[in-house]
């Protein structure tokens, strides 16, 4: 295998099902692991389930259920949808096991010895629905402005960890990296917070029976925050970090202040090397309104894949919504993107392609010089656009060939084409242009992809193609 390459999705909280919305961060990061593989990396892909929280407690209560009998099902939950929609994770972590909650200890035990460990009183607002403690100026009107719940006024003894030390160490690393955060708006917001100034925060819960105790104390476990991070290096091991630290964090705009500012200080503290780079995908709404479990709006993808394919809801994610800004998702805006672009698009044209060519042996000679160029310029802006994550764009110069291949196949009037050399070149033409786009799709659309390349082979210098079922059934 080539390169190594490590990237991971957040860990989602198990308190309920998964959504539209979880799925797209793990499909953007899948997107960038199959990209990655093609070019012959070895990639560790990571994914997973953060169980030590309040809310896990919470959920199990209301569905009467043990915590270990809840989470254990949840989290098998959670992994057998990422098998059903085919994520191409190589590892799925839990919070509860053994391998992340020795890590923690590990970890804890180095943060310490740095002297970043301190025991203090805390008292502040803390949103259950973040895990987090809030400031009166994070709040709107009283209230979480992503829950909209009022937080609860909580007073305990907590240890703390020394994040104001860390504040020059912290820009001066954002100096050096410049794409540390893409994309860029999002990485100017945590600059700017960093600079307003840090303020130590609270590492620990006081008296809980549930998560990972703090060593030493068994009065005190680790905050969800301070465990949950640490999964990026459970997965591999310190000294598999120390060799070799993720490439990409990929998460949602909401918990970028975890991943860009206390995670980095959290390495720094514990001496260990600092992540790539973290990408922050936006906000996806449905029919223009957040997603949320007391508005019942939530999306299963389940139910999408079932209805449209796999590749159809990865399609219409990335195409329609440009990562890094909030999208909207509305079943009527994905059977036209689907009826248009797949069936009508893709879908036709490698169909009628492969028809046309299906009883032609068709010799491999010099493509005509326009399907030359075409091709080349379509690889170049994918290839580009998607180091730039801007996957919608990638798509946009694959479906630009397609058009061509289209207009090509309408102008020609291939099956009037009476004589047979001129015929087998239009098709070699356009056998060609279709391999390389099915070819170019593979980290998108894996499934449309292969379907395709299966159809077009090569025997020595002849090339042969086969009739294929319809990839995209045009949906009334």
């Amino acid at each position: 295998m080539g390169d190594k390459f490590y990237i991971t999705t957040p860990i989602y909280y198990i308190n309920d099902k998964a959504h539209i919305g979880h799925a797209y961060a793990t499909i953007v990061a899948d997107t960038l692991a199959r990209w990655r593989r093609q070019k012959g990396e070895d990639v560790l892909f990571l994914t997973g389930v953060d169980e030590n929280s309040q809310k896990t407690v919470d959920a199990a209560e209301k569905a009467g259920e043990e915590i270990v009998a809840y989470t254990d099902r949840m989290a098998k939950e959670w992994e057998s949808l990422w098998e059903k929609i085919h994520i191409s994770n190589t590892d799925f972590i839990r919070t509860t096991e053994d391998r992340h909650i020795k890590t923690v200890q590990d970890f804890w035990e180095r943060l310490r010895a740095a002297d970043d460990i301190y025991l203090g009183k805390y008292e502040g607002l803390y949103c259950k629905g973040c895990e987090e403690f809030k400031k009166e100026e994070d709040l709107v009107d009283g209230l979480c402005p992503i829950h909209k719940t009022e937080p609860e006024l909580v007073s305990e003894e907590n240890y703390f960890f020394r994040l104001s030390k860390y504040q020059k160490q912290l820009l001066e690393f954002y100096e050096a990296n410049e794409n540390f955060v893409a994309p860029a708006n999002r990485f100017q917001e945590v600059k700017s917070f960093v600079e307003a100034g840090l303020e130590d925060i609270s590492f620990s819960r006081e008296k809980r029976d549930w998560g990972i105790p703090v060593p030493n104390d068994p009065h005190q476990v680790i905050y969800v925050w301070a465990d949950a991070l640490v999964n990026y290096i459970s997965a591999v091991g310190i000294e598999g970090w120390e060799e070799h630290p993720a490439d990409i964090h990929a998460v949602g705009k909401e918990i970028l202040r975890f991943h860009a500012v206390i995670w980095p200080a959290m390495l720094m503290s514990a001496g260990l090397p600092l992540p790539g780079q973290i990408i922050a995908s936006g906000f996806l709404t449905v029919n223009g309104v957040k997603i949320s479990k007391s508005l019942g709006n939530a999306v299963d993808p389940l139910d999408l894949v079932a209805r449209y394919g796999i590749d159809a809801l990865r399609y219409f994610l990335l195409r329609e919504v440009p990562f890094g800004q909030d999208g909207d998702f509305s079943e009527e805006k994905m059977k036209e993107r689907y009826n248009s672009d797949l069936a009508n698009g893709l879908g036709n044209f490698a169909a009628r392609v492969l028809a046309l060519a299906e009883k032609e042996n068709l010799a491999s000679g010099a493509l005509d010089d326009e399907f030359e160029k075409k091709i080349a310029a379509m690889k170049i802006a994918a290839e580009k656009k998607t180091g730039e994550f801007k996957f919608n764009e990638a798509l946009m110069a694959v479906w630009d060939a397609l058009a061509f291949g289209d207009r090509y196949v309408n102008e020609k009037k291939i099956w009037v084409i009476t004589d047979d050399a001129a015929r087998r070149k239009a098709l070699f033409n356009l056998v060609s242009l279709l391999d390389n786009i099915a070819a170019a799709l593979l980290p998108f659309l894996p499934e449309a992809s292969k379907k395709i390349t299966d159809a077009i082979r090569w025997e020595g210098k002849a090339l042969r193609a086969k009739k294929i079922e319809v990839l995209f059934p045009r949906i009334k």
